[in-house]
């Protein structure tokens, strides 16, 4: 672990790659370093066991070119403010030492996608924190910037990133997760099996055509951005 230039939270494998998957892609191209941390083990999705959603993450993550996935393991459906879990995540961004964090946008039909958000945030905090102790016992660290992407919303960003030229990768990392967006036999209906990556897809279409490019991918920022070079090297 160590000296990420983005960590990407979310409530459940396959969140990150929804929201910003073009994103992670993108970066990676041009030399970055990402990693994805997964809260739970989505142990309660309709679909899907524990041991396939943990292939399938693995996969998304060689496609997106992930140089780290961590899954925690706090209990799904159970993201609840705790001394536990923030200590846990912590540790995660005391380790991967992050220019930026990345966690869902906090309005979403979901509420652990909410939850995880709120979790992330004190996290962040703490985790600048000197006498603050985290799992590890790891040293301080500030994250540099902090920033939301959207999972099942359509809201009105802050801003986009252009992701044209990586929207087949972050549709192939979705597409790994077979058990949650490829309806079979044995599965149950839910609002993924539906269409999903189509929707997706439509939605970064709209926010290119918006800003005047192909297809992008569209974020919040918790303090006013300064871009001088680009988002990650660019100080806030």
């Amino acid at each position: 672990m160590g000296n990420l230039d983005l960590l990407a939270f979310g409530a459940h494998s396959d969140d990150v790659e929804i929201g910003m998957g073009g994103t992670i892609a993108k970066f990676v191209k041009q030399g970055k370093k990402a990693g994805i941390c997964d809260l739970t083990e989505a142990e309660l999705s309709s679909n899907g066991t524990v041991c396939l959603r943990k292939e399938e993450a693995a996969a998304a993550a060689r496609i997106l070119g992930v140089e780290q996935r961590i899954q925690l393991g706090l209990p799904d459906r159970g993201l609840v403010m705790n001394d536990h879990a923030i200590r846990a995540i912590v540790s995660v961004i005391r380790a991967c030492r992050p220019k930026a964090v990345f966690m869902p946008y906090k309005e979403d039909r979901h509420p652990d996608h909410g939850n995880a958000a709120a979790l992330v945030e004190e996290a962040v905090f703490s985790a600048g924190i000197r006498k603050f102790k985290d799992e590890k016992n790891l040293p301080p660290y500030k994250v540099e910037k902090v920033l939301y992407y959207m999972i099942n919303g359509f809201h009105r960003p802050d801003f986009v990133i252009d992701i044209t030229e990586t929207i087949e990768d972050k549709k192939q990392s979705l597409q790994a997760y077979q058990s949650q967006f490829v309806p079979s036999e044995d599965s149950v209906e839910t609002p993924l099996t539906n269409g999903y990556i189509e929707m997706v897809e439509a939605r970064e279409r709209l926010y290119g055509k918006e800003a005047g490019v192909g297809y992008a991918e569209g974020f919040f920022s918790k303090r006013l951005l300064v871009l001088n070079h680009d988002l990650l090297g660019g100080e806030q």
